[in-house]
C-alpha cells in the first residue's frame, strides 16, 4: 500500500520445478551485437496488480512503472535525494506554492513491436513520432485526480494540490480548477495548497506520470483501450525500459528502450532484457541456487544457512530500508472495536523475539509507525518512551478489564488475522498467533488471500478484524507516513465521496487529524517532530489503531557478475545495473 503494501512472497514450491521450462524467450541480438545482457529475478508471488500509474499502490506494480515511466522528479534510490526526472529544471514562486517545470525535449513515446522484435517510436495520426509533452503530464495528473478513475492514491494530490480535493470529491466537474497546467509543450505549472518542503517530492510521484491519452481514451486514429492499455501488445511508455511481455501470474519481461536519451541521474540502460518471475521467496531461492536467477530476496527459513555458507554469505547484502511492517485493525469490527483490546494485542507481541527467532534479518522493533531516519520522524534517542512496547502483564490487565465489563472470557473472542499469501508472512503470523494465545488466552484464526485480491479486500468494507500491511516511503518525510497513510481519507484509511469510512482502519480521531495538519505546515523542524510524536502516541497507543511490528531491512542475494545499486526505497533502479558477461 506503497501501498505500498509490501509483498514478501507465497509458498509456490511447484513453480520452482517448472520455472526453467517456462523461461520466456529472449530477443535475438542484432548482427553487430554481442550476447545480450539478460537479468532474471523475482517480483513476489501472485500477479502484478496493475501497470497503470494512476492505479498502482504496491511495490511489485511500482517496480515495473519505475522503469517504464519517469516522473517530473525522481528520488535517488540510495540517498532519497530528489533529482531531476523528466523535468530538467524548475523554479518556485516567492510564496512557495507554484512550481514551474521545464521538461526534457524530444523524448519519444515508445512501444515494443513483436513482429519486428524491437522497440519502436509511437506515431500520431500523421505518422510523426509522438514526443512526451507537458500536456501528457497534465493529462496524467488530472486522470489520477478524476473521481471516475477511482485511484486509491488520489488522496495525495487532494491533500497537496490546489483544487484537487474539490475535483476528486466531485464538488466540481471542471478540471481547469485544478492547479496543474500545461503552459506549452515543455512547461508544466503546478500550484500547491501549502509551501511544504515535500511538494517537489509529490510532483515526481508515479501517479503524476505522463500518460498516453490517445491510447487510453482513443483519438482519430486509435481505438480507446481503456483499462486494457497496459496489456501486452498495447503498452506504451518512455522510460529506460518498455514492457515487452506480461504473462499474468507467471512473469513479466522488460526490454531496453534505445530511444531514452539518458541523463546523469537516469542513464540509458545497460542490461538488454529484464525478466521478473512471480514467485514466493522459497522457490525463487531454489532457482537462484540452481543458477536460473540472478538476484532474489531471502526466505526466512534459509537465513541461518545462508549466513554460514561461504558462497551465499558473500552474495548476501542486508541494509536498512525506509519501511514499516505492521498490522492494521478494522476498528469497527467486533472485539477490536475497543481500544483496550487493540492495545492489549499490541502489547502482547514480543517484537525483538520475532526478529531474533523468526525473521533473523536485522530489522528493528517498531514502537510507532513512522520510520526513524525520515524527515520529522521521531527517533528512539529523542523519544525513548514513545509508542507501544512489549508488556505482557499490562496487556493481560487491559484485556481482563474488557472481559469483566463485557461478561465474557478470552475463549469467547472470535478474531481473525488476514495476510497476503506468503511463506514469510505466514511464519510471522503464526509466531504472533502463539504469543496472543500464551499471553492473552485468545485463539486468533489465520487466513490468507492472493496479493491482488488481498489489496482489494483491505480497501473495502470487508476489511478483516486484523490485517497485515507494510508501508514503504513515497518520499522521505513523516507526512508520507503519519498523515498520508492513516489520517482520514489516507491510503490505509479510505473514505467514500461523502467522507464515510470505506475500508482499512476505518478510524478517525479529531485530535490526531489536527496534529498532522499542523505538522504538515509547521516550519520549525523540532516542532514538527514533536507534533508527529504526539500523533503517533494517539495512533499506536491511546487509540491503538494499528500494531507497528518492525522497521524493515532490505535482504537480497545477488550473483557476483551483477553490478548493481542497493535501494532503501523499496524499488530498484535497474537502468543503473550492469552484467559482466566475462564473469557469468
Amino acid at each position: 500500500m506503497r501501498t505500498k503494501l509490501f509483498t514478501l512472497a507465497s509458498l509456490l514450491i511447484l513453480a520452482s520445478m517448472v520455472l526453467s521450462a517456462c523461461q520466456p524467450a529472449a530477443s535475438q541480438p542484432a548482427a553487430d551485437e554481442a550476447q545480450p545482457k539478460v537479468l532474471v529475478g523475482e517480483i513476489g508471488p501472485g500477479d502484478i496488480p496493475t501497470l497503470d500509474p494512476s492505479l498502482a499502490t504496491d511495490n511489485s506494480s511500482l517496480q515495473v512503472i519505475e522503469e517504464t515511466f519517469v516522473g517530473l522528479t525522481r528520488m535517488n534510490e540510495e540517498t532519497t535525494e530528489i533529482v531531476p526526472g523528466m523535468a530538467e529544471s524548475w523554479t518556485v514562486s516567492d510564496d512557495g506554492l507554484t512550481y514551474t517545470f521545464k521538461l526534457l525535449p524530444n523524448v519519444p513515446w515508445v512501444k515494443y513491436d513483436a513482429i519486428a522484435d524491437e522497440v519502436v517510436q509511437v506515431t500520431d495520426c500523421e505518422g510523426n513520432p509522438r514526443m512526451v509533452t507537458a500536456k501528457d503530464y497534465e493529462y496524467g495528473f488530472l486522470r489520477t485526480i478524476n473521481p471516475a478513475t477511482a485511484s486509491d492514491y488520489s488522496y495525495v494530490f487532494s491533500f497537496a494540490i490546489e483544487g484537487a480535493a474539490a475535483y476528486n470529491n466531485a464538488e466540481t466537474d471542471d478540471p481547469s480548477t485544478v492547479g496543474v497546467k500545461a503552459i506549452d509543450d515543455t512547461t508544466l505549472e503546478i500550484t500547491f495548497t501549502n509551501p511544504a518542503a515535500y511538494n517537489i517530492n509529490i510532483a515526481g510521484m508515479w501517479i503524476g506520470s505522463a500518460l498516453p491519452s490517445w491510447l487510453i481514451d482513443g483519438d482519430d486514429c486509435n481505438e480507446a483501450r481503456a483499462e486494457r492499455w497496459t496489456e501486452t501488445g498495447f503498452f506504451q511508455g518512455y522510460g529506460p525500459y518498455v514492457m515487452k511481455e506480461w504473462i499474468h501470474d507467471s512473469y513479466i519481461t522488460l526490454i531496453k528502450n534505445p530511444f531514452w536519451p539518458g541523463t546523469e541521474e537516469i542513464p540509458q540502460a545497460k542490461i538488454d532484457l529484464v525478466t521478473w518471475h512471480m514467485l514466493d521467496q522459497p522457490p525463487a531461492f531454489a532457482e537462484y541456487e540452481a543458477g536460473n536467477m540472478d538476484y532474489t530476496r531471502v526466505p526466512l527459513a534459509d537465513m541461518d544457512r545462508i549466513k554460514t555458507d561461504p558462497t551465499l554469505s558473500a552474495e548476501l547484502v542486508i541494509a536498512p530500508q525506509l519501511s514499516t511492517y505492521y498490522y492494521g485493525f478494522n476498528t469497527t469490527a467486533p472485539f477490536v472495536d475497543d481500544a483496550r483490546v487493540r492495545r492489549a494485542l499490541s502489547m502482547a507481541i514480543d517484537r525483538q523475539a520475532i526478529i531474533d527467532n523468526v525473521t533473523k534479518q536485522e530489522q528493528e522493533p517498531a514502537h510507532w509507525f513512522c520510520r526513524p531516519g525520515l524527515v520529522a520522524c521521531p527517533t528512539l534517542d529523542q523519544y525513548p518512551d514513545l509508542g507501544v512496547k512489549y508488556d505482557p502483564e499490562a496487556a493481560k490487565a487491559l484485556l481482563q478489564e474488557y472481559l469483566d465489563e463485557k461478561g465474557i472470557t478470552a475463549a469467547d473472542m472470535d478474531i481473525t488475522l488476514m495476510f497476503n499469501t506468503s511463506a514469510a508472512h505466514q511464519r510471522i503470523a503464526e509466531s504472533i498467533q502463539a504469543m496472543w494465545k500464551d499471553v492473552l488466552g485468545i485463539d486468533v484464526k489465520l487466513t490468507n488471500q492472493e496479493w491482488k485480491v488481498f489489496l482489494q479486500t483491505v480497501k473495502s468494507l470487508e476489511t478483516p478484524q486484523i490485517y497485515r500491511s507494510g508501508w514503504n516511503l513515497d518520499y522521505p518525510d513523516a507526512n508520507n507516513f503519519t498523515r498520508e497513510v492513516v489520517a482520514s481519507g489516507g491510503n490505509d484509511n479510505p473514505t467514500d465521496t461523502e467522507g464515510n469510512p470505506a475500508g482499512g482502519l476505518m478510524w478517525k480521531n479529531e485530535k490526531f487529524e489536527e496534529l498532522v495538519r499542523q505538522a504538515a505546515i509547521e516550519t520549525d523542524p523540532q516542532k514538527r517532530i514533536d507534533l508527529y510524536a504526539q500523533a503517533e502516541q494517539i495512533l499506536v497507543y491511546e487509540d491503538a489503531a494499528m500494531i507497528p511490528i518492525y522497521w524493515y531491512t532490505s535482504v537480497q542475494l545477488t550473483k557476483p557478475y551483477v553490478q548493481r545499486t542497493y535501494s532503501n526505497t523499496g524499488t530498484q533502479h535497474i537502468e543503473k545495473w550492469d552484467i559482466d558477461l566475462t564473469k557469468k
